[in-house]
């Protein structure tokens, strides 16, 4: 089967690029990632990762495996997502300061024939962070683009986190741990 990912994040791309597996990236334009306002936790990636894959079904093609994800942050009862400007990713890196939060990564595999969709957690602690590391942080890195408005792989993740319980992979963006094993249900390793 031919891998498909449907992702835009180079961190996705970079992950499963670590599986050694070959693969295409196929990205449809305005897909909608609202989800219902009763869902809590990894039910929130886990509704948007099938919701992605829904919109990509219509052209999938019989040889093609889909990989869907989607990455939140969720602290103390409510999720974080993509920052809207630099002002917001400040506030947020105030509020994950010495405190624990949770990421999720819901992940859905889908072929004509067949779904498979999971979560991952991970427990993420940062230490305290003063206001001279969030400005240079938010200024120097962006990012804007990233759930909580930060990426472990960058400079805030060096200096800021104490610890990770769970997959360190899963707070990139992706739990290619998990990911592989559940691509061994879709026999796509032993073909």
């Amino acid at each position: 089967m031919k891998l498909i990912l449907a992702s835009n994040s180079p961190r996705r791309r970079e992950l499963l690029a670590g599986l050694g597996l070959p693969f295409e990236v196929r990205v449809l334009p305005g897909i909608d990632e609202s989800y219902p306002a009763d869902l809590r936790e990894g039910d929130i990636p886990l509704y948007i990762s099938r919701a992605k894959a829904s919109a990509y079904l219509p052209s999938l093609q019989p040889d093609e495996l889909l990989i869907t994800a989607d990455t939140i942050v969720w602290l103390d009862g409510q999720v974080m997502e993509k920052p809207r400007d630099e002002a917001d990713a400040c506030r947020m890196l105030r509020q994950l300061s010495g405190k624990t939060h949770q990421v999720f990564t819901g992940v859905c595999l889908t072929t004509t024939e067949k779904q498979v969709s999971f979560s991952c957690r991970s427990d993420v602690t940062f230490c305290p962070l003063d206001e001279a590391e969030i400005q240079h942080y938010v200024r120097e890195y962006q990012p804007l683009d990233k759930a909580g408005a930060y990426g472990v792989q960058e400079w805030i993740g060096y200096i800021g986190v104490e610890r990770i319980e769970g997959s360190f992979f899963n707070v990139v963006g992706l739990p290619v741990q998990r990911l592989y094993q559940a691509l061994k249900q879709f026999t796509i390793l032993n073909s």
